[in-house]
């Protein structure tokens, strides 16, 4: 059996304590410094704070500065942080960490660059640290479903596909299934984007709830079927594999249906302003607002360049526009209407 030490105690890297322990592994779960208490009560308990469940017997927890500790022997490193501490792991974790042992990181995002370009989090680890082996995730798996063991499909990228399926040899089980492939990108990309798109979505859920009306379908699927099409054309854009779409979407319909990204998103269709919805989740975290301001970002360089049409993601400008101008809710619907000749 491995040795396995995640890095960042966060409700997903604690959740890939499931599979690896079911596969006999020795598990090492690390703390950041903002971690501490919730491991202190895995080391009394072994229950976890946030992700609201008892993690497998026999894993065993370390504070930050036991990390040399916990990565003694180990053969692979998962990295367990949110998108908010990508720059401090590249920075202070990385060059602690054995060369020749893999990563693979769970934090599913994207760098938006000057030129209007999309870089993934593997990259730019590679870029602070060449020669290391830098994998990730994507796919539609929420940790609190992965502790229950619910069956999924989940893909796993990187550069060298010897490396992935050793990595997948560790970690897939009955209830984990896992694909590979080499597009990074393309992968990344697909998933990171599913978080802004997951916050349009369910501007419907608060939309219908605003009007009084039950929970209806019929808008939050026109905007599901909007987001697949914006999404397919920034894979386009990125020259990535469209095969990856399959990620993005499952990951989609998975986080429209529950999460912090569910909950801003329809207090921002209930009518709140971007900035009254953030007073009212304070000291949540909010990938997909960090996504969505990004790609927004991103999208509009290239409008800005030449490169691609306005008219072209209408709903991503517009969630942008919500989120960074403060603009009340108000789907451009007629922009999404298209004719197409065979």
């Amino acid at each position: 059996m491995s040795v396995i030490t995640v890095i960042g105690s966060g409700v997903m890297g604690s959740a890939m304590s499931f599979p690896a322990r079911e596969n006999k592994h020795t598990v090492r779960l690390v703390g950041t410094m903002l971690d501490r208490e919730i491991i202190e009560h895995l080391k009394k308990t072994g229950y976890h704070l946030n992700l609201k469940r008892t993690l497998p017997s026999e894993v065993e927890y370390y504070h930050l500065e036991e990390l040399d500790r916990a990565l003694d022997g180990a053969n692979l490193i998962i990295g367990g942080v949110s998108s908010f501490g990508v720059h401090w792991f590249a920075d202070e974790i990385i060059p602690r960490l054995p060369v020749k042992i893999p990563v693979l990181s769970v934090t599913k995002g994207m760098f938006n660059l000057p030129d209007g370009s999309l870089a993934s989090y593997p990259k730019y680890y590679s870029q602070k640290a060449p020669g290391r082996d830098f994998c990730a995730v994507g796919g539609p798996c929420t940790s609190y479903e992965l502790a229950d063991l619910d069956k999924t499909h989940v893909c796993f990228c990187g550069n060298h596909i010897k490396s992935l399926r050793e990595i997948k040899k560790l970690l897939e089980t009955d209830y984990y299934h896992i694909s590979l492939t080499t597009d990074v990108e393309g992968l990344e990309c697909a998933v990171a984007m599913k978080n802004a798109y997951a916050l349009a979505v369910t501007l419907a859920v608060g939309l219908s709830l605003k009007n009084g009306d039950t929970l209806n379908y019929n808008s939050q699927a026109a905007l599901f079927g909007q987001s697949v099409r914006e999404m397919r054309k920034l894979l386009a854009l990125t020259g990535c594999h469209d095969d990856n779409i399959i990620f993005g979407a499952g990951d989609l319909y998975v986080t429209v249906f529950g999460g912090r990204t569910r909950h801003i998103g329809t207090l921002l269709g209930k009518g709140y302003s971007f900035c009254d919805a953030m007073n009212a989740l304070q000291g949540v975290t909010l990938e997909s607002v960090v996504i969505a301001t990004r790609t927004g970002e991103a999208v509009r360089s290239l409008i800005d360049a030449g490169k691609i049409k306005e008219e072209e993601f209408p709903l991503l400008l517009h969630i942008s526009d919500v989120i960074t101008k403060d603009k009340k809710v108000d789907i451009p619907w007629k922009a999404f209407e298209s004719e197409r000749l065979l």
